[in-house]
C-alpha cells in the first residue's frame, strides 16, 4: 500500500510534543458504539498498518527527539493487532529515551508472550497500558463484543507480572453498574495501578442503557478549550493521515477538513465534535472531567 499523508494546516511539527498513533485499523472486537460499527464510510475489509518505515517518513528523528509522549489508541483498530507495534515502540524509545509510551487496548488480542515483551518496552515509570474492561466475565462481552475474557485476564496478568503499569478503564452502563466496586477490587488484587470508570457520551443503541445514578457528561455551548492545541498533540491514523485529534477523525471523511476553518467556527457556531469534547463548563471540558471514578490503586 502506498503511503498517503494528509496534513491539515496549522500543524507545525517543530511544536508538537504529543503523538497519538493508530498503528492499525484492525480489531477483533465489534463494540456497538465504536467507529468500526457506526461509520458507514469505514471498510473493515480494507486493512491498514503503520510500519516503522512509514512512521520514519511521517515523523523523522528530529521530531521524535522533541516529543514528551507517544501513545497508541485510535478510532478503528486495536494497537495490539498492529503488524509492527513492538518495533514502533522501539523506534520512538531508541531516539528519545525520555519519552512516555502508552497504549489503549481491549486486551483480548495476542498471547501472553507478546504482552510480556510489551512490558519490557514500556518499562519506564510513566509508561502504561490502559485496558478497557467493561465489567466482569458475565458482562464485559455485552459491550466489548468478541473479546475473550480468559485471554484478557491472562494477558493482563502477563503484562503486570513482567513489570508493566496497567490501568483499568471501565465504561459504565445499566447492565454493569452493579459491578463497579467488584471491578475495582479485582483491579487491586491483580496489581493494576489505576482504576477509572465513566459513562459514555455517545448516543446509545439497542441493548445499552445509561446507568441509573451516574451522571452523563452532556456537551455545553460555551468557549472551546482545544485539548490538542493545549497539549501540542496530533493524531496519525492507520492510513498515515494526520489530524489535530482523534475526535475529528472519527469519520473517514473528516480527514479532509481544514482545521483553520474548524478553529474559526469556535467564535460563532462551534464544530459539533469540538463542542461535544472541548467545550468548557465549570472550568473543565467534557474530556478533562470524564472520569467519575479515578483511583490510584498502587503508588
Amino acid at each position: 500500500m502506498d503511503l498517503q499523508v494528509t496534513t491539515p494546516t496549522s500543524i507545525l511539527f517543530d511544536s508538537v510534543r504529543v503523538v497519538h498513533l493508530e498503528p492499525t485499523d484492525v480489531c477483533q472486537a465489534a463494540c456497538a458504539l465504536c467507529a468500526r460499527e457506526t461509520d458507514s464510510e469505514f471498510d473493515k475489509n480494507s486493512q491498514h498498518w503503520i510500519t516503522v518505515d512509514k512512521i520514519k517518513h511521517i515523523l523523522p528523528r528530529e521530531v521524535v527527539a522533541k516529543l514528551d509522549k507517544m501513545f497508541m489508541c485510535g478510532n478503528y483498530g486495536d494497537p495490539a493487532a498492529g503488524a509492527e507495534t513492538l518495533e514502533l515502540y522501539d523506534y520512538f524509545r531508541d531516539i528519545n529515551n525520555n519519552i512516555v509510551l502508552g497504549m489503549n487496548t481491549n486486551g483480548g488480542i495476542r498471547g501472553t508472550e507478546w504482552w510480556t515483551n510489551l512490558a519490557k518496552r514500556l518499562c519506564q515509570p510513566q509508561d502504561y497500558v490502559v485496558f478497557s474492561i467493561d465489567g466482569l466475565e458475565d458482562t464485559n462481552h455485552i459491550y466489548r463484543r468478541n473479546v475473550n475474557w480468559p485471554r484478557v485476564m491472562a494477558n493482563v496478568a502477563a503484562f503486570i507480572t513482567a513489570g508493566g503499569s496497567a490501568h483499568w478503564d471501565m465504561l459504565v452502563y445499566e447492565h454493569n453498574r452493579h459491578q463497579v466496586a467488584d471491578c475495582e477490587q479485582l483491579a487491586r488484587s491483580m496489581g493494576f495501578r489505576w482504576f477509572r470508570a465513566k459513562v459514555s457520551k455517545r448516543p446509545l443503541v439497542a441493548g445499552l442503557e445509561y446507568p441509573v445514578g451516574w451522571a452523563r457528561r452532556d456537551s455545553q455551548t460555551s468557549i472551546i478549550e482545544c485539548h490538542a492545541l493545549k497539549e501540542k498533540s496530533l493524531y496519525i491514523d492507520a492510513r498515515g493521515n494526520i489530524q489535530p485529534c482523534c475526535w475529528l477523525g472519527e469519520k473517514q471523511s473528516n480527514f479532509h477538513t481544514d482545521f483553520n476553518k474548524i478553529q474559526a467556527s469556535w467564535r460563532t457556531t462551534p464544530n459539533p465534535v469540538c463542542q461535544a469534547t472541548c467545550s468548557v463548563s465549570s472550568a473543565q471540558t467534557s474530556f478533562t472531567s470524564q472520569w467519575q471514578k479515578n483511583i490510584e490503586l498502587t503508588p
